[in-house]
């Protein structure tokens, strides 16, 4: 039995599909996301939170089908979680369906939910001090499906993401393969930059950056 749930997003028609207890999200026709392997989502969050032992406040970039979410609420010492995720529909099936396959619930009690585009809400000025912030954006630095999320992988995005942090910070970014180019830039904005790869069925890893630690003020150009 296929179960489908439809709302209208910023970009077009998502459709939220149910297929033998597993769910799948579709952007205008499109495949985006589905609960059937959130490995490595789930590491993004946990590999950033063993680096930051004592991390209380977690921001997520991004909140798909709840997979990064449920790592975070798995941690007895998080506290908070902010979730700023763009699509008001997505955030509608978390409370309609995907929260009950992944356990990332947008209503627990340590959530707060921020439906805005993050790009925007950087921008803004608002609320430091988290111990560790994971982005989920797109598909990573090199592959955006929205143009105006380049932007957070670049130096300023950088700079606004290193501004949110807690000093001693970690920042965890999940992208769909190896990016050079933003290696480098995370290089210059933090002393400890680390590369961990999640081998997938088909094709090249899952990647997770792992950066903490501010560089010195002349490299941040």
């Amino acid at each position: 039995m296929e179960l489908t749930w439809r709302r209208q997003g910023r970009a077009g028609e998502l459709v939220l599909r149910e297929r033998a207890g597993e769910y799948e999200i579709i952007s205008n026709g499109v495949f985006l996301m589905d609960t059937r392997n959130g490995r490595s989502e789930r590491l993004l969050v946990r590999w950033a939170l063993q680096r930051q032992a004592q991390a209380r406040r977690v921001l997520l970039g991004g909140l798909g089908v709840g997979w990064s979410l449920a790592e975070a609420l798995a941690a007895p010492e998080v506290a908070e979680v902010v979730v700023v995720e763009w699509e008001s529909a997505v955030v509608a099936f978390n409370r309609e369906a995907t929260a009950r396959r992944t356990g990332g619930r947008v209503d627990d009690p340590r959530v707060r939910c921020v439906v805005d585009d993050l790009v925007a809400w950087l921008h803004r000025p608002g609320e430091a001090g988290f111990d560790a912030i994971c982005l989920d954006v797109d598909n990573g630095p090199d592959w955006t499906v929205s143009p105006g999320n380049a932007w957070l992988y670049g130096a300023a995005g950088l700079s606004a993401l290193q501004a949110r942090l807690a000093p001693g910070g970690v920042l965890g970014v999940w992208s769909a393969a190896r990016s050079p180019s933003f290696e480098a830039a995370l290089a210059r904005h933090f002393t400890a930059v680390e590369r961990r790869e999640v081998p997938v069925p088909r094709g090249e890893p899952d990647v997770v950056y792992l950066a903490g630690g501010s560089a010195p003020s002349d490299q941040d150009a």
